[in-house]
Parts: C-alpha cells; structure tokens; sequence
C-alpha cells in the first residue's frame, strides 16, 4: 500500500493507483471529461489537474501516479480558475444549443458549466463546422460537439478490439473519425455512445423522444441472446426510448449492437401474445396446455409411426444456457434422437 497526503486527509492506495484514484477512493472529487474507470488514462482534457508539493507546475491526476508521502491539492482558488479556463476553452469551440441537444440532462461537459457558472463565452473566434455525413441507422455524430476526449478511441480499441475510428489531423483541425474520413461502418456496438461525455455521439432511434425528465430506468436481461448482458431501459409512458447498460453489471457497461439497438419489435403489433393453432388452415388462438398437448400429441404419433430419428429439434440464440441444456435433454432423452441444432446466429 501506498500512504499519501490529499487535501490534508491520508489516503492509502494499492501500488499502482493514480492521483485520481486515491482521491476518489477517498471521496475527494476531481473533475474530468476524458477519464474513464476502464479505459486507459489520457490526460488530455486537463480538467483534473492538481498540485503536489514539490513539482513546480500542476499536473493531470489521471497521468500521474501516487507515490509514497506525496501531499497533494486538489482544490484551491489558483485550480479553481484553471479548470474553468479549461472548460471555457472547450466551451468557445462547441455549440451551445443544449435545448434541443439530445446529450441534454446526461452531458457531463453541460454539468460541469454549470457547477462552474459559465455563461458567456470569452474566447470569441474560429469555430470548428462539420456537416452530417452518416447514413448508417444506428449511431449519430455531431463533430461540432466532440471534445477530442479520445473516450470513443479508447473503446473501440481497448474493449470492442475493432480501431474503426482514430485522431487525425494536428491542432485546431484535430478531428475523430474513421480512415479516410469515411463513414462510420463498424460493428455499431454503441460502446463509443456508452461512453461519449457530450452529445458528439448519440443514438439514432433516439432523437426526440424524450429528455430525462419522467424517464424511467428499468435494469433487466437483454433478451437477444444466451449471453445475458444486463441493460437499463429508459422508460417513458410504458414504451421503451433508448437502452443503455449498468456500469455495475457483470457486462460492465458494454452491449452489442443488438442489445443497444435492437428494441423496437417490442411495440411491434405482429408480436405473438398467445399459442395459436391451425384449423382448418386457419391459425387460431388457444391455450397453452392445449398447444403443448398437441405438440406432445403430434411427436409421438411421428416417433411411433416412423422413428425418432425422424425428428430433429433447433434451438434458440435468444435461450439461455440452460434452457438450451433442457432442449437437447428433451430431444436426446425424450424423444430418442441426437438430431439437435442450435442457432447462435441472428
């Protein structure tokens, strides 16, 4: 353990903890937009620069690591003022229209101008302009908002293994995209929306359906698949608005495209609600003791007249393991045939 000094509390971290976590750990707060708990550190908003006594200059405490008897500030009016110089500085290239931003009540830049008053902007000059370019369904990218926090790298990279986005260009033009300015065609996972600290990165499906007000988050299972990622439903007048995932969950914050996207069959009107049975040509409602009598009905005469190898069973990616366990012990062990597939595809 390493025992260090932060705004005159001790503090004792795990060799290897960075200023920012020891504060942290101790409840002491540091503000940041580029830092992310799972991600690699940055340090590139400088919003969470600190002072320690013996460096003559202050430091990112994302970037610097605790060391042994290190007495740190993380709050004084000389920090204060730095980090909303920062924030000002962010603020004279991006756009204030926070009234119809879809990142609006889940921004964190937004937070952090108002924890710090910033009203006006005094830094007049170029702004960088971008127009709209992606076709693709699922993911919207306002360049004109982006930070250059470096977060979408960072995941695309560090967790989804795919790079399909990077820096480019150098100083005032720097600009995140993918090779080639492109558009966007990846895997559409959302992690980089999961992580955007500003409305640079937004969903789609998303757009104008609702603020936070009034919104609901249910956690549940993301029933696409076996693997059983926790989600959180935004919930807005028993319908569902958008899907994002508990940092907390085993899946640690990170979805598929199809457990961030795919949720609109839910309202779909050609949903099954009941077992239907066919008359006549006819499918009709009926119970479900009556339709899984008339299956068990229908696989015996089958097994009885021609054999159980002549009937085979498929599975579903959308069942859990264990219901695909008791589906293959049904087929192997009920009706006698080893003719079993399953489709871990959708």
């Amino acid at each position: 353990m390493i025992s260090l000094t932060i705004d005159g509390k001790p503090v004792s971290v795990q060799e290897g903890s960075s200023v920012l976590d020891a504060a942290r750990s101790a409840g002491i707060p540091i503000p940041t937009l580029c830092h992310h708990p799972k991600l690699s550190a940055f340090g590139g908003c400088r919003l969470c620069i600190v002072r320690i006594e013996g460096i003559p200059r202050p430091v990112t405490s994302c970037t610097t690591p605790a060391a042994e008897g290190m007495v740190v500030t993380t709050a004084s009016p000389e920090i204060t003022a730095l980090r909303k110089t920062v924030l000002e500085l962010i603020l004279s290239d991006h756009p204030n229209d926070c009234m119809v931003c879809e990142g609006a009540g889940t921004c964190t830049l937004q937070e952090y101008a108002y924890a710090f008053g910033l009203r006006d902007n005094p830094y007049p000059g170029e702004r960088r302009q971008y127009e709209a370019c992606d076709a693709n369904p699922f993911i919207e990218r306002d360049m004109e908002k982006c930070i250059a926090c470096g977060r979408c790298v960072k995941v695309c990279d560090e967790i989804q293994g795919v790079a399909a986005i990077n820096f480019t260009y150098r100083g005032f033009k720097t600009k995140i995209c993918p090779a080639f300015e492109r558009e966007l065609d990846c895997e559409f996972c959302g992690q980089c929306v999961q992580v955007c600290p500003t409305g640079a990165l937004t969903g789609k499906q998303w757009a104008r359906t609702a603020r936070t007000l009034d919104v609901q988050k249910v956690r549940t299972v993301c029933g696409y698949c076996g693997v059983g990622c926790e989600v959180l439903l935004h919930v807005q007048n028993n319908r569902i608005i958008r899907v994002s995932a508990p940092d907390d969950g085993w899946n640690e914050g990170w979805l598929c495209v199809k457990g961030r996207f795919g949720y609109r069959f839910v309202d779909s009107p050609d949903r099954l609600t009941e077992p239907l049975i066919r008359k006549d040509g006819v499918l009709q409602p009926a119970s479900w003791d009556e339709a899984l009598q008339l299956v068990a009905d229908k696989l015996t005469a089958i097994k009885t007249q021609h054999g159980p190898d002549t009937i085979g069973g498929l599975s579903s990616a959308r069942c859990t393991t264990e219901e695909n366990y008791l589906f293959q012990k049904l087929m192997r062990a009920a009706i006698g045939t080893n003719n079993v597939d399953h489709c871990a595809r959708l």
